[in-house]
């Protein structure tokens, strides 16, 4: 099995290790530093290990001209373009500073994605633990082989790519020397259809590309996250919000506070019932495996010195006796006495032959 364990601030993610639970605040602040700090509040009741929020300068990020995508037609002001959005939406460098500060006096980890490489070179300075590269940048290569040099943990959302574009990238960044990637399965609609959510491509991918895996989910409410679990991601990242009705692009397809608490228990629990993948019994079934599988009795009555045969034994219920699973090792065997029947068979019945 893969094995690689990648360090993000004080918090190792293994194949051992527990979930590493993302709280995406993103853009759901609406560019409000207190309106941030309330959901940074929000996130570490609801027990999360990180928040992450999204970094950028809109005349860097796209063309002035460039169209919303159908999911922000939705939930914003159609007369507005994406430009304006998002002008609305950034925060300065100097509030990520002091969010990055709030965020770990609450004990969370601080992280952000940069949407271009004036934001990158920013979070650098700040010393941020690792970088989030969003899917729309994980066919970026020029980018991708810049966020590489600067030698952090990368985790890399999917959506939207072909395993040969996921291949190309892992190959620019590796080629950099910087082999700490996580990989987070996600499909870019919001929210994303059941039917579009392929759980089954998590566990090809971490074989395919010997790597961890996470899931950036979409999907409404608690949704997938905790789902995936078994399948063997380490890291789940999930949109966060206040107030689902609020003006924005992301706010609709994102989890209030409630289902926040909800998602953040649901895969606790779901952990505990992982194990350890050995089948044997538990603790609490020894006992029960005592009282409830059968052991051998006589089926009838069997004279002195007979040998025992199939016709001879069955199996019931008792707490005493020799386990049914055993039958073969005395099959064939002489008994010493008469033995009446439903007789416990013991070893002390039985003649070596």
């Amino acid at each position: 099995m893969f094995n690689k364990s990648i360090r993000i601030s004080d918090r190792v993610i293994d194949s051992q290790s527990p979930v590493f639970i993302i709280a995406e605040i993103g853009v759901n602040h609406n560019g409000n530093i207190d309106l941030a700090k309330r959901m940074i509040d929000e996130a570490s009741e609801a027990k999360v290990d990180a928040v992450k929020f999204q970094s950028f300068y809109p005349e860097e990020l796209l063309i002035y001209n460039a169209s919303k995508a159908p999911y922000q037609l939705r939930t914003t002001n159609k007369k507005e373009s994406q430009l304006e959005m998002l002008e609305n939406l950034m925060l300065t460098v100097d509030e990520m500073v002091e969010l990055k500060s709030y965020v770990e006096t609450k004990g969370l980890i601080f992280l952000s994605t940069p949407f271009e490489e004036k934001s990158l070179y920013d979070l650098e300075k700040m010393d941020i633990d690792a970088f989030k590269i969003s899917s729309t940048d994980t066919t970026n290569l020029l980018f991708l082989k810049k966020v590489a040099r600067l030698g952090k943990p990368i985790l890399l959302s999917t959506g939207m790519c072909t395993s040969e574009e996921i291949t190309e990238a892992l190959h620019v960044i590796r080629s950099e020397g910087n082999t700490d990637v996580i990989l987070l399965h996600c499909t870019s609609n919001y929210p994303t259809p059941i039917d579009e959510v392929n759980m089954k491509v998590i566990p090809n991918l971490a074989e395919d590309f010997q790597i961890i895996m996470g899931y950036s989910d979409h999907t409404e409410g608690v949704g997938i996250a905790p789902f995936t679990v078994p399948l063997g991601v380490k890291v789940i990242e999930k949109h966060f919000t206040l107030d689902k009705t609020m003006e924005g692009p992301d706010h609709l397809a994102s989890l209030d506070k409630n289902e926040l608490i909800s998602l953040v228990e649901t895969i606790r629990f779901v952990e505990a019932s992982l194990g350890d993948g050995i089948k044997k019994p538990t603790s609490s079934e020894k006992v029960t495996k005592n009282n409830m599988q059968k052991k051998l009795v006589l089926a009838k009555e069997i004279n002195e010195s007979e040998i025992l045969t199939e016709d001879f034994l069955t199996a019931k219920r008792s707490d005493i006796g020799i386990p049914a699973n055993k039958v073969f090792n005395y099959i064939g065997k002489r008994v010493k006495t008469s033995l009446s029947i439903n007789h416990i068979l013991k070893e002390d019945d039985i003649y070596e032959l």
